[in-house]
């Protein structure tokens, strides 16, 4: 199994809690970047399924049931940011990338198996 490949997207400082952010991986996918109240972070594509737009990251998060989640700001479906699951409509979902913390910079992996799921 190949290591994914990382790329810095920015100071886990500059992220601000319950936002997301728009980023461009090595391997030109386009992902959304969200710090969550608690520090938690999640990476998720930018994509909207229903739409086709690249707006995910301006959704806004909260939770559902105690599932964290971010709405698409267009027509306003609910997008696990576990899993990438559509909360309202089964057959859709966003692709979830691995994010991490390393050294202060916010990092996320593009995997073939996140590309094949957008």
């Amino acid at each position: 199994m190949t290591e994914p490949l990382f790329t810095g997207i920015c100071a886990f400082d500059r992220l601000i809690p319950g936002r997301g952010v728009a980023a461009l991986l090595a391997d030109g996918s386009q992902v959304a970047v969200f710090r969550l109240a608690d520090d938690s972070l999640y990476a998720v594509s930018n994509r909207d399924p229903f739409s086709g737009a690249n707006v995910i990251s301006r959704g806004l998060t909260g939770d559902r049931g105690g599932e964290p989640v971010v709405m698409s700001p267009l027509l306003k479906q609910a997008f696990s940011l576990k899993t990438g699951a559509c909360l309202d409509d089964a057959a859709a979902s966003l692709a979830v990338y691995a994010v991490e913390v390393e050294a202060g910079e916010v990092r996320v992996a593009a995997l073939a198996e996140a590309k094949a799921a957008a």
